[in-house]
């Protein structure tokens, strides 16, 4: 599997489970999931290969599969995925404790700075 793909489902597996982490699939959410897929240009297949891995599963295995996903990721990468994550947390004009508690542990949990994904989600703005 290429280093791509392993970002592009890494992403869309932790995303998934921020945009669920209030309870209330906000509109914003969605556009701003849009707007990540095209900024990254996911292609199709990885899409839908991701929709069939979340079937069934539960909260923690989607997180595990996302985390060990980003794993296989350069730094780059996973600094990236958190960017895109951390602007899904403000999308919807409202930072839910869930959404920080999954933000902060991921982050550990990839060996990232959180002042580097910060600093940098200020610098990305999606078209």
């Amino acid at each position: 599997m290429s280093q791509d793909k392993n970002y592009h489902l890494g992403v869309l597996y932790l995303m998934r489970l921020l945009i669920n982490a209030d309870g209330v699939v906000e509109t914003s959410e969605n556009d701003t999931l849009n707007k990540v897929k095209n900024h990254e240009a996911i292609p199709e297949q990885t899409l839908i290969e991701f929709e069939k891995g979340v079937l069934n599963k539960k909260e923690k295995e989607i997180y595990q599969a996302g985390i060990d996903y980003l794993n296989l990721c350069s730094d780059e990468q996973k600094l990236n995925a958190f960017v895109h994550l951390y602007k899904m947390s403000e999308a919807d004009g409202r930072v839910h404790v869930k959404e920080v508690r999954l933000l902060l542990y991921s982050i550990r949990q990839a060996k990232i700075e959180f002042n580097d994904v910060v600093a940098k989600a200020k610098l990305v703005k999606y078209s």
